[in-house]
């Protein structure tokens, strides 16, 4: 049973010594913020334009080699207002009032080195979403809320060690009670890590 202890032990020293050796190596590692600005699309049920969106967020990557940094993060977004349209044609239905997406996510994310500075990125998790709009079978106005997810990927370039700048596509999964607000938002993002 002592021999087990400690075998346990050293495998936890191991397991905590090796990603806090490699965030030395890897200038992605460690705490970081990021902010994103772009075009956001829908094409579903009323719902078929496009808007400004934006995104915030923070987390933390552990280094697990020099090229790959694998880490958590929690964010908000606000992804637009998009008017519905008529069936029929291309005008806008009589509720004149815009759709709504917005909400609060949580998830993992990947920032993987293909040089020195280029890199390309991953990320997906929980997105617990707030939305108002129109189904395609109702034309009353609905304010639904749920916890669906998210995910994303993007290319970029590090500037330094502290600073990059990168080009990214995500979907926000968004539908409940026959409405279907889910997004897709192509950005620029700027980050900085501490």
């Amino acid at each position: 049973m002592k021999k087990t202890l400690i075998a346990l032990a050293l495998v936890a020293a191991g397991a905590t010594a090796v990603p806090a050796f490699a965030q030395d190596v890897n200038p992605a590692a460690g705490w970081f913020v990021n902010g994103n600005v772009g075009r956001t699309s829908v094409d579903k049920g009323r719902y078929d334009g496009h808007d400004t969106g934006y995104a915030l967020n923070g987390g933390y990557r552990w280094g697990v080699t020099p090229w790959a940094a694998l880490g958590v993060e929690v964010g908000y977004n606000d992804l637009g207002n998009i008017h519905a349209k008529n069936f029929f044609n291309d005008n806008r239905v009589v509720d004149r009032r815009k759709s709504e997406l917005h909400g609060w996510t949580a998830g993992v994310n990947g920032h993987f080195n293909i040089d020195p500075q280029w890199y390309i990125s991953g990320r997906a998790g929980l997105y617990a979403w707030k939305g108002h709009g129109t189904s395609n079978d109702d034309i009353n106005r609905h304010d639904l809320d749920k916890t669906s997810w998210y995910a994303g990927v993007g290319v970029g370039y590090d500037f330094s060690n502290n600073w990059s700048l990168g080009l990214n596509y995500d979907h926000y999964d968004a539908k409940k009670d026959n409405l279907d607000l889910s997004t897709n938002m192509t950005s620029v993002s700027l980050e900085y890590r501490f």
